[in-house]
């Protein structure tokens, strides 16, 4: 699968999405600039890594949303290609409307940047058929506006459908996600928006926690089809 990471000013997570994409499938990811008008339809899979776009002025990802290159993004994600929004990413799909609900600050009101333990609530995805539903991964976080909400119906509507892939678990939600929500589902299921790093644990050189991880590698092989859905 052919893949490709934005570029906007102010994200400083691409660096790190790209070098995962590299190791993982073994070609290097196309980059997107902000004023791109189109992304290739031989594009299968596109990532938005995470940052603070724009310097998070107005709210996190307001500005990135309206950019040119997200026109493009929204196009491709109508014609069921995959897109993955990653911390400010999931921020700038959000403001898009790619999916719903809102991210505000952190309940301390403070930036938050450890290692979290995540539950798979879900494994009805192309991101997240390589877990087992109720599995506690890790995975790290960085981030001041983390903390999704979504009114009654919204919530109701993504436990109905299944499409909460992933809750902080064992008590470690690091801003105060209402349901512990760390990532969400479009409702066609090909658009996945999460604020934890998948990136920054898919080999063991990765050892921000004891031994290394690679819980995060799944997540990239499901969706690149390195692993049956």
């Amino acid at each position: 699968m052919k893949t490709a990471v934005l570029q906007l000013p102010g994200l400083n997570r691409d660096r790190d999405m790209i070098a995962a994409l590299t190791k993982i499938s073994g070609n290097a990811p196309q980059t997107v600039w902000q004023t791109e008008t189109s992304i290739d339809d031989d594009i299968d899979l596109i990532v938005i890594p995470g940052g603070f776009s724009y310097g998070d002025y107005l709210r996190s990802g307001a500005i990135a949303a309206r950019m040119p290159v997200m026109n493009a993004v929204i196009a491709q994600a109508k014609k069921g290609k995959r897109v993955i929004g990653v911390c400010n990413g999931f921020q700038i799909l959000v403001e898009t409307g790619l999916l719903p609900g809102a991210l505000m600050r952190n309940a301390s009101l403070k930036f938050v940047c450890k290692t979290v333990k995540l539950e798979v609530s879900t494994t009805n995805s192309v991101f997240t058929s390589g877990y087992d539903k109720g599995q506690i991964i890790d995975c790290p976080v960085a981030h001041h506006d983390g903390n999704y909400f979504a009114d009654s119906a919204t919530l109701k509507t993504l436990q109905g459908d299944d499409r909460i892939a992933f809750r902080y678990a064992d008590g470690t939600n690091p801003n105060g996600s209402i349901d512990d929500i760390a990532g969400i589902l479009n409702q066609d299921r090909n658009v996945l928006g999460m604020m934890p790093h998948p990136e920054n644990l898919v080999e063991k050189a990765h050892i921000n926690i004891k031994d290394g991880s690679e819980d995060g590698r799944a997540l990239f092989e499901s969706a690149l089809n390195l692993i049956s859905a």
